[in-house]
């Protein structure tokens, strides 16, 4: 075949220049792309961890709850032992809650117990606390779960309930303030437990410690049938009503009026000048 004078017999490909061009240009867009999907990855992320953290926080507070109302509910036996301290840190507490049971020759017997503890989570790369969980005493708690036990497991009580917290604390309300320890005979009035998922701060005595704002509080009533005293202050005749006093409020003012004796005289109307 024919070719035509001056054409050449190979196709003019791309230069070295053009090459390194589309590179560059190609590096760009997908360097963009991942920092979109980064972006868009921890803010969905945010938004997770925003939604899960407090729902998690409440259903630990919840089962505690639980605990509590089972236990202290069923009769007065029962001693309740609070604590808190630092582990690494971070703030810590625990929670034993103990149903005691006399046998025929008066001896002692731990029908139930169960403690709740915060630990150092050894086990992961990002420093925090696992909550555990243990059960123990004469009866089985779950029949089908417990008769299926390992021995090593048996012996070992505690169950990590949730990992990754950063403040644990346990107290008993007093007053305005409250008391980080427990450990009289008679159970407290009331507990409060604070637990925070959020990233701590140091403090300046080298602790870690988490943002108000950040901690889901719970106060919960330990025995929910004592008798409850309300003081009301009106003026300067401050009484004290008792919160199981039936008497409704006609029979207040009945009372009130049979013993204030009132002057009651007639008046007679002015005539206008």
């Amino acid at each position: 075949m024919n070719r035509r004078a001056g054409q050449s017999r190979f196709r003019r490909g791309y230069s070295l220049g053009e090459m390194l061009a589309a590179l560059v240009i190609g590096a760009m867009v997908l360097t963009a792309i991942l920092g979109v999907y980064g972006q868009a990855n921890r803010a969905a992320e945010a938004v997770l961890n925003k939604i899960e953290t407090p729902a998690l926080g409440a259903e630990v507070l919840q089962r505690i709850a639980e605990d509590l109302d089972r236990i202290v509910g069923a009769d007065g036996n029962v001693t309740v032992q609070i604590r808190n301290g630092f582990d690494n840190g971070f703030i810590t507490g625990e929670l034993i809650v103990r149903r005691i049971l006399k046998d025929a020759e008066n001896k002692e017997l731990t029908l139930e117990e169960v403690t709740w503890r915060g630990g150092y989570d050894y086990d992961s790369a990002v420093p925090g606390l696992v909550i555990y969980r243990s059960r123990t005493g004469i009866g089985l708690e779950d029949k089908l779960l417990d008769a299926k036990r390992e021995q090593w497991e048996s012996n070992y009580s505690f169950v990590p309930v949730c990992r990754g917290v950063t403040h644990f604390r346990i107290e008993v309300p007093k007053g305005d303030g409250a008391v980080d320890r427990w450990s009289s005979p008679s159970p407290p009035p009331g507990v409060r437990v604070t637990i925070s998922f959020a990233q701590p701060y140091e403090t300046v005595r080298g602790t870690l410690d988490v943002a108000e704002e950040e901690k889901v509080s719970r106060t919960m009533a330990v025995d929910r049938l004592r008798t409850i005293r309300f003081g009301t202050t009106a003026g300067s005749g401050a009484e004290t009503q008792d919160g199981n006093d039936t008497s409704t409020d006609g029979e207040a003012e009945a009372e009130k009026s049979e013993s204030e004796q009132v002057d009651v005289r007639s008046v007679q109307p002015t005539r206008k000048r």
